[in-house]
């Protein structure tokens, strides 16, 4: 039976979800049980909170046991109940202090310098996690839902639209842009290949409000030659990985973005989002921002 549930654990289920192959529980909080840290860096504010006070009152627990051993331990009430010990390990752990109730004997202050130790190290613990789970900052880059593939200036070329919804600076922001497609060997091995698409221009010193990124199609393409229905039976999909620094926070920014094979869309071009007001000022409009109109 062991060996049968550690077997079934090391098996990954894929399926395709809106034209894209995912792992089935994959990036969910729920699947890193197994992993401490992740699980409650992960998890949402509320099970996070959950965990932290289902702990605190555990280990409490604990301690107000230790204290019950010894009859004698705790002075400053007439009769030690749990409660009462219970109630002055929370003080001790917090180190709140009334000054109502103290321990009186060796073992006490013992198991006192005990929980005192355990209470930094706590402390420590969770006021990293909750620091790095509050410090996390999403990247808050939109990319279009769609991608294009229509001639530019003669050539096909395959398009989409990122766009910086803060409207900071992104510092030296880098677009890597892959196709992963189903392949076969010589041998008549399948295997699911990256292939990097060369892009137009990969790089922008500060990326503030929207980049059209192209990659034009030519007999060095691996997108050459490939119709709808071809992508669609080799499961193709275009992985967009776009890294950078926020100005604000000076920390580096990652965004990621998949286009399914159906969201590849021929012989259309992206509307215009860039207009001249009537004042002489420019103005980028993101009302039409995924949208297209056929060529």
């Amino acid at each position: 039976m062991g060996i049968k549930h550690k077997i079934h654990r090391s098996v990954i289920k894929l399926e395709q979800r809106d034209g894209v192959l995912q792992v089935v529980g994959g990036n969910s909080w729920y699947s890193y049980v197994r992993d401490p840290y992740h699980l409650l860096l992960t998890i949402p504010w509320i099970g996070f909170f959950a965990i932290v006070m289902g702990f605190d009152i555990f280990l409490n627990a604990v301690f107000a046991i230790l204290y019950l051993l010894d009859p004698n331990a705790i002075a400053g009430v007439k009769e030690v109940g749990f409660l009462e010990a219970f109630f002055f390990s929370v003080q001790t752990l917090a180190s709140i202090g009334y000054g109502v109730m103290n321990p009186q004997t060796l073992y006490a202050n013992l198991i006192v310098t005990l929980e005192s130790i355990t209470s930094l190290m706590l402390f420590a613990v969770i006021t990293g996690i909750a620091y790095t789970r509050f410090a996390k900052s999403a990247s808050r880059v939109m990319f279009s839902r769609v991608a294009t593939i229509h001639n530019y200036n003669g050539t096909p070329t395959l398009m989409f639209r990122t766009a910086n919804e803060r409207k900071n600076n992104i510092l030296e922001a880098k677009l890597s842009v892959y196709l992963m497609i189903d392949e076969v060997t010589a041998e008549g091995q399948m295997m699911r290949r990256l292939h990097e698409l060369k892009l137009a221009r990969n790089h922008s010193p500060v990326f503030l409000l929207s980049w059209t990124v192209m990659h034009t199609i030519n007999e060095s393409s691996p997108l050459y030659g490939l119709s709808m229905e071809t992508m669609e039976r080799l499961h193709a999909q275009i992985l967009v990985s776009l890294t950078g620094v926020d100005e604000t926070i000076e920390g580096t920014l990652h965004a990621r973005h998949m286009y399914a094979s159906r969201n590849i869309l021929f012989d259309r071009r992206f509307v215009d989002v860039i207009y001249m007001g009537n004042d002489g000022h420019r103005y980028l409009d993101y009302t039409h921002f995924h949208e297209t109109v056929a060529i």
